[in-house]
């Protein structure tokens, strides 16, 4: 029994452990999913902005569906920066190429402010999602300016 539920274990972890770079077929692919996801993230972030700047009423259960869509999207996109996407890509800015640790560094503060995001809509506080917005929000700002053409 320890031995069959060991290889299951095992089996599992291979399989969540492959990198999401090998499962696109073409780079064009690569640059849909990264697009893809990065569209759905700036929809429900879009959604508690919206909470956040007074434009629709406080809700705070919608606040924290959007905010845990918005903390799992945030970890998707960057395998789709992968090689062969920066030659097709029309929005991306070769920074992102030929600065990876930096481009790195910031996806890693995206994730980190989206979980704080998560955390304040949890809150039930309308300020502490403010906060947690404009810092979610800078963290995207940062990025775009350096390696978002337009």
């Amino acid at each position: 029994m320890k031995f069959i539920t060991s290889f299951v274990l095992a089996g599992m972890a291979a399989v969540t452990a492959l990198p999401a770079a090998a499962q696109f077929a073409k780079p064009e692919d690569a640059v849909k999913y990264r697009q893809s996801a990065l569209f759905v993230m700036a929809q429900h972030f879009g959604r508690i902005g919206a909470m956040a700047n007074g434009k629709v009423p406080y809700d705070a259960k919608a606040a924290v569906e959007n905010a845990e869509i918005v903390a799992e999207m945030s970890k998707l996109p960057w395998a789709g920066f992968g090689p062969g996407t920066d030659k097709i890509s029309q929005r991306a800015k070769p920074e992102i190429w030929t600065e990876p640790v930096k481009f790195k560094e910031n996806q890693e503060k995206l994730v980190v402010e989206t979980g704080k995001l998560l955390v304040a809509a949890r809150s039930n506080n309308l300020e502490t999602l403010k906060t947690a917005f404009t810092s979610t929000a800078a963290a995207c700002k940062t990025c775009h300016d350096v390696y978002r053409k337009d």
